[in-house]
């Protein structure tokens, strides 16, 4: 079974730019239920298809299946009416990855950054970029951004 952990932040200012090329990701759902998530990722040329399910504000449950880049693009263009755009830098800091999401489109302006932890209470260090945590503000998670866009707000 699969499992995330996951912490999530808002960033503050602009000293993460630079310390990692970013990468862009492309997601479309077809639930963006609190209970469960159902994902199309697009990374370049590949492609996933992920499910979670709700277990705390921080945990989910998370199943992600590698699937074919053509059958990702045509169920986002046919069943994905919510979707996602970022750029998404992956920073090593104190013995943890970092990843620093840059979101476009409707979610333009908004830089989150996220923490994934072996265990709910993992001590971990943040980098002085690392501002209010938001992982309890469900209002920040990419499927709730999907459909209510942080300009909208």
């Amino acid at each position: 079974m699969g499992l995330e952990i996951e912490r999530r932040f808002r960033v503050n200012g602009d000293a993460w730019r630079g310390l990692a090329e970013g990468v862009a990701y492309r997601q479309g759902y077809l639930s963006v239920e609190k209970e469960r998530t159902v994902r199309v990722r697009v990374v370049g040329q590949q492609a996933w298809l992920t499910l979670k399910g709700n277990i705390s504000d921080i945990s989910r449950h998370e199943f992600e299946y590698a699937i074919p880049l053509a059958d990702a693009q045509t169920i986002m263009a046919a069943m994905c009416p919510m979707v996602v755009d970022k750029l998404r830098h992956r920073i090593e800091y104190a013995g943890f990855i970092w990843e620093v999401d840059e979101f476009f489109g409707d979610n333009a302006g908004l830089v989150l950054a996220e923490i994934e932890l072996p265990d709910e209470n993992t001590a971990f260090d943040k980098p002085a970029w690392v501002g209010e945590e938001v992982t309890m503000d469900g209002r920040f998670t990419n499927a709730y951004l999907s459909k209510n866009p942080f300009t909208r707000w």
